[in-house]
């Protein structure tokens, strides 16, 4: 069987949603070029080509977050988990110069993603159906999560600054099994915990800024229920939003984030143009993070919490979304 690349033979791409997988994001086939027309080496592709995989996974007492990044000329690895009962965040993250020891496999549907500093192991690895997450850290950290029935995602490619793209596959609300160890604390997932995994890549805009919303959980009716929306990235005539009705993927229209960016901590509002999505979060826990260095910044706040309000499904029905747990973001970035 022919595998089906992103990139075709002239080095062109075709932005839009892709309804069929993608097995190879053949990156280096691309013909890209400086602003001014003239191809960029195969060297300078390299460098250009940024990649990044986040899953988490929601659970009525606890959210757990785990990201592998590869920006080339540094790669990153963090994971956490924020507890609800305790209002305690146990966080830790990782730097690799160059992105040794970092990998990520340019096949969104089958490959896997690697992160290694010292005896810190972060990997994210295929499986039947989904994916299998894991860390092995010292003071006894172990992850061990596995996300199913991921038969639905959102394939996006956006275009991207003057002649760069993005590729991303979304998914969430899939069904979570697992536990989380830290220390002497073990946390496991139950029948009402789901999952969410987000696979970008591609030749990013030099600098960026988005907002981000995730959550993923049942409802007191017995809705599995997941989504994602985004503001500021992926929106060149089209979006990444998505909400995940019993594994059913429905494309929603443009995201509206309302916050006050010097005061997150207070409650936020999320809406879609389309009426499907009326939601308020509140903040319970934040992962930040703040890098000035040379090439490269980041300003980064994720939130977890519990979201109230309703989503609406393709008849127009109206969901209660009442306590169900998940995540917030803004993000500056210049990579």
């Amino acid at each position: 069987m022919t595998k089906k690349k992103l990139i075709d033979p002239k080095g062109r791409i075709s932005s839009g949603l892709i309804a069929e997988p993608v097995d190879v994001i053949n990156y280096m086939d691309y013909d890209l070029r400086t602003v001014m027309d003239k191809p960029r080496s195969r060297l300078a592709k390299h460098l250009g080509f940024n990649q990044f995989q986040f899953v988490s996974a929601m659970a009525p007492g606890w959210v757990f977050g785990m990201a592998i990044v590869d920006l080339k000329v540094v790669g990153s690895g963090f994971f956490y988990l924020f507890d609800f009962e305790s209002g305690q965040m146990f966080e830790q993250s990782f730097i690799q110069p160059l992105a040794r020891q970092t990998e990520i496999e340019p096949y969104p549907e089958n490959g896997g993603a690697r992160f290694r500093k010292g005896e810190v192991l972060l990997t994210i690895e295929p499986a039947t159906g989904g994916r299998n997450v894991r860390v092995n850290a010292p003071g006894n950290i172990q992850v061990d999560l596995e996300l199913r029935e991921d038969s639905e995602p959102l394939r996006l490619v956006c275009p991207a600054g003057y002649s760069g793209w993005v590729f991303t596959r979304k998914s969430a609300g899939l069904p979570v099994q697992g536990e989380v160890r830290w220390g002497q604390q073990i946390w496991r997932t139950d029948d009402n915990s789901r999952g969410a995994i987000d696979w970008s890549c591609g030749f990013m805009r030099r600098e960026t800024a988005w907002n981000w919303a995730c959550l993923a959980g049942v409802t007191d009716d017995g809705v599995s229920v997941g989504l994602n929306l985004a503001a500021g990235v992926n929106e060149t005539g089209m979006t990444e939003n998505a909400l995940w009705l019993n594994g059913q993927c429905i494309k929603l229209g443009a995201a509206r984030f309302e916050f006050d960016r010097y005061q997150p901590e207070t409650n936020w509002r999320v809406t879609t143009e389309d009426g499907k999505v009326a939601l308020t979060f509140v903040p319970s826990g934040v992962r930040k993070e703040r890098l000035n260095a040379w090439v490269l910044a980041s300003n980064f706040r994720q939130f977890v919490g519990t979201f109230q309000g309703t989503v609406e499904d393709d008849s127009g029905k109206k969901i209660p979304v009442a306590g169900l747990r998940g995540l917030m973001e803004d993000h500056f970035a210049r990579w």
